[in-house]
């Protein structure tokens, strides 16, 4: 009789324990919903509402997806984490503040330390059109990662920046098939906190238009930009800058147009090399030293500024 009580006493105890623990685990997988709530544990038939609530609630290296259109609120990650919301219509509405962090300490349980953020809208409440009008700080900002991937989202409307790189430690930043617009000081900003910190950067089809200035670079980072366009910015196309360390920034089969300062800039001892790239109807065609290895298109640009270094050739004044 003794064992048979102890027994159902284990028995219920183990039940509860089953009961309970669906509230505290962690899932691989995790959904968010227009509809969901914040106190469901965020799986597909129980969806939380916002990334900041799904986050707490999914793996290291899990992923984050949307089950339907809504807006799903700024998120800090301190974890490798995926967020991705293909074909639905997902967007983050930032007011005030900055749309995603990426601030992950070193952590020997998470060593790669990669953030995938894909197929979003973030949105710092700027009326369309109206640089100056926006009240988000910046759409993602990079504190601490080792690899970001950026892929199929649109940033706009903010007060300072679409993408900010600041990291203190080296890293890698990848962004493909991204809109950057209408963000009052730049579409995108890489600048590491020290001249000793590199970071490798890679743009494909990236569009910086309506910006202050397109595409900035300063302190340091290796830069590829191909398939992409800076344009109809206010200030400069794409820059490489030096405050502590030298910016290497190449620009292939792209363009720069359009903008109302000087389309390609270098300052100290950064470089800038371009090819294939059509860089037209701007306020100045360059500003520092520029090397070109040909192939580009040079035209209806007020003035030509300081003329380019030929790779092997000269330039004749239309293509180079």
């Amino acid at each position: 009789m003794k064992r048979a009580l102890l027994s159902c006493t284990t028995m219920l105890v183990l039940a509860l324990l089953m009961h309970g623990a669906p509230a505290q685990a962690q899932a691989t997988r995790t959904w968010v919903s227009g509809v969901g709530d914040d106190a469901n544990p965020c799986s597909r038939t129980a969806p939380c509402k916002t990334f900041a609530g799904a986050i707490s609630k999914t793996f290291t290296n899990g992923e984050i997806n949307c089950l339907d259109p809504g807006g799903f609120g700024a998120v800090t990650i301190t974890k490798s984490i995926t967020i991705d919301c293909h074909e639905i219509l997902a967007s983050i509405l930032a007011s005030g503040t900055t749309g995603i962090i990426i601030n992950i300490a070193p952590n020997p349980n998470d060593p790669l330390r990669t953030v995938r953020i894909r197929n979003l809208n973030i949105n710092g409440t700027g009326a369309s059109g109206s640089v100056g009008m926006q009240t988000g700080i910046n759409g993602i900002r990079i504190d601490q990662a080792e690899m970001v991937y950026i892929e199929d989202v649109l940033v706009s409307d903010f007060a300072q920046r679409g993408i900010f790189d600041q990291r203190t430690a080296g890293g890698r930043l990848n962004v493909s098939h991204t809109t950057l617009r209408n963000n009052a000081i730049a579409g995108i900003v890489v600048s590491p906190a020290t001249g000793s910190t590199r970071i490798d950067v890679a743009l494909d089809h990236v569009i910086a238009e309506g910006n202050g200035s397109g595409m900035v670079f300063n302190n340091g980072p290796r830069v590829m930009i191909n398939n992409s366009a800076s344009s109809n910015n206010a200030n400069s196309g794409v820059e490489s800058t030096s405050t502590a360390g030298s910016s290497t920034v190449n620009v292939n089969r792209s363009m720069v147009s359009n903008n109302g300062g000087t389309a390609l800039v270098t300052t100290g001892t950064s470089m800038l090399r371009f090819s294939d790239t059509d860089i037209a109807y701007n306020a100045t065609g360059f500003s520092g030293a520029t090397l070109t290895f040909g192939t580009s298109r040079i035209t209806g640009n007020l003035v030509i500024g300081t003329t380019p270094t030929h790779m092997g050739g000269s330039f004749d004044g239309g293509q180079i």
